[in-house]
């Protein structure tokens, strides 16, 4: 069996969680704000599901903006071999997945306007079943690594 993969995803995809994470959490704030408007004009909605929200909303946003992404930064890990890709993943749940080469029908970066503020692309990895992820790497790396995996595909499918 292999040993544990042990390259790691760029740190600046902590920072676009983050900024993920602060996007999404403004539309909650918005729902609050929403509620709170409500309450003044129609007297009968209890003030207390508005705090409720509230509450909520930021114990949401603490954990998604700072808890999460570092954790997600940690436990993310992959390594590429001459036959196959092992990637790494998850908090709670750790999935470990193994691509074979030979599997490996092409192979793709692709990056938003997140990645892009960092200079991050994601690294899509495409076999007949599914496509899997190697998220927020450098855009020179994820670019490298796309020429390296098209490259040992082809040698295995060559081989066959």
């Amino acid at each position: 069996m292999r040993e544990q993969p042990n390259v790691r995803i760029a740190r600046d995809a902590i920072k676009a969680w983050q900024l993920t994470a602060h996007l999404f959490a403004v539309i909650a704030l918005l729902i609050t704000i929403a509620y709170f408007v409500l309450v003044y004009f129609i007297d009968d909605l209890p003030l207390w599901i508005g705090f409720a929200v509230a509450g909520v909303s930021l114990l949401e946003w603490v954990l998604t903006a700072q808890v999460i992404p570092r954790l997600r930064w940690r436990r993310w890990r992959y390594q590429i071999y001459d036959q196959e890709i092992y990637i790494q993943h998850g908090i709670l749940i750790v999935t470990r997945t193994i691509v074979p080469m030979i599997r490996v029908q092409h192979v793709d970066t692709q990056q938003g306007p997140i990645l892009k503020k960092y200079k991050l692309a994601t690294l899509e990895i495409s076999t007949a079943a599914t496509t899997h992820q190697i998220p927020a790497l450098l855009e020179s790396e994820a670019s490298d690594l796309r020429d390296q995996i098209s490259e040992l595909a082809r040698v295995e499918q060559d081989d066959v």
